[in-house]
């Protein structure tokens, strides 16, 4: 029987001080509809464009071979043999993590000379049962785990450990110490990202604001799928009120509505009354309105349009995490409702079009109302969310 797990991934990277480019680099092949994916962590020797392009060449090459479902062990001996060895150093020019989780089930681990990685469950740290191969002379460690709903997974290049070496620490930030920094953050319910976010700034921080080495993390957590469902604007025919409002509430999750007109023909709907909020907890986004049997009600294009803010931001740098994360308006609310707790997204966008939103002297272009919802529709995706749009 298939279950109700799926995965969500975040990873980003600090870039060695005075380099332009990264030397690590992470690659994730999905297949949503097999509940399948493969993440590689690559990190290439030293530093810079070199380094760079090694890493990208490795985790391209394997995540390819690998998502092409050839076995674990021939993609990684393609990848030894093809790999350039440093004649000084006589060591592999890039390193490796592999993590192919398959149906949502169970993870297959490939490891070589990257840091080990670090498995959480329950909230503790879980050795991994793990044996060592050997492929074309290069030592190679494998693993095989079940998955359980909150596992977290984290991949990090040697940049992390070597934080703080010579300054706060001697001989950098060792392993147990990152995994006790890493359990007291477990059980708030971070996702991947913020997770992946907040090592990384202590990494940063231990560096004194200046890595002296590229320093990557990865996340996986494994959650049960939640889905979220927003009604935005009504549909272009009056008749198909009832329709597509019937289609909104028969979907399973959490419920949003946005747009003045829209909740007033939901509250219609339900038969229930439109109360307002008058309250601005942020004086550039209208208040929210509550209905009962409705998770969230808001105001239409100018909470949507800070939401796709957010979004864009939250797949780049992640730099306005702190806004919308404790913020109570609309658009922070809808935020955390699809960055965090969503994995399914179901849109459902009405195409009739308000006088209001025409007028050039208003400071957003609010012609636009369809291309918020792409825009967002396409952060969303690239967050790892299943996404779909209906249009009325």
């Amino acid at each position: 029987m298939k279950n109700n797990l799926c995965t969500d991934i975040g990873y980003m990277s600090l870039t060695h001080y005075g380099e332009q480019l990264c030397g690590d680099h992470v690659e994730v092949v999905d297949k949503l509809d097999e509940g399948s994916c493969v993440v590689v962590l690559a990190d290439g020797l030293g530093s810079g464009v070199k380094a760079n392009i090694l890493s990208i060449l490795t985790s391209k090459m394997i995540s390819t071979m690998v998502a092409a479902d050839l076995p674990l062990e021939s993609a990684v001996e393609s990848i030894v043999q093809a790999l350039p060895v440093c004649s000084e150093r006589k060591i592999a020019y890039s390193t490796f993590t592999i993590i192919k989780i398959i149906n949502n089930e169970r993870a297959e681990i490939m490891q070589y000379e990257n840091p080990k990685l670090i498995m959480l469950r329950d909230g503790e740290n879980y050795e991994i049962p793990s044996s060592t191969v050997d492929i074309c002379g290069k030592q190679i460690s494998l693993s095989n785990v079940e998955l359980k709903e909150n596992d977290v997974f984290i991949a990090m290049s040697d940049g992390v450990e070597h934080a703080g070496a010579g300054n706060k620490y001697n001989f950098g930030w060792k392993r147990e110490e990152i995994v006790s920094f890493i359990e007291t953050l477990y059980g708030v319910g971070f996702t991947a990202k913020t997770l992946t976010a907040i090592l990384l700034d202590e990494t940063n921080k231990l560096y004194d604001y200046k890595p002296m080495d590229d320093a990557t993390v990865c996340t996986i957590r494994i959650r049960e799928r939640e889905a979220v469902n927003l009604l935005f604007g009504p549909p272009s025919n009056p008749d198909d009120c009832s329709k597509m409002l019937s289609l909104f509430f028969a979907k399973h999750g959490k419920h949003i509505v946005s747009g003045g007109t829209t909740s007033k023909i939901v509250a219609d709907f339900l038969k229930r009354p439109l109360t307002m909020n008058l309250l601005y907890h942020d004086p550039e986004i209208p208040p929210t309105a509550s209905i009962d049997g409705v998770d969230l009600v808001t105001e239409g294009v100018v909470t949507i349009n800070r939401v796709v803010e957010y979004a864009q931001d939250y797949v780049g740098e992640n730099t306005r995490y702190e806004e919308w994360s404790r913020k109570q308006d609309g658009a922070s609310i809808i935020s955390r409702m699809l960055f965090e707790d969503a994995t399914d997204v179901n849109f459902f966008v009405g195409r009739a079009i308000n006088p209001a939103h025409q007028n050039p002297n208003l400071p957003i272009d609010f012609s636009i109302k369809m291309k918020l919802v792409e825009n967002l529709s396409e952060c969303l995706r690239k967050m790892g969310k299943r996404v779909i749009v209906n249009y009325f």
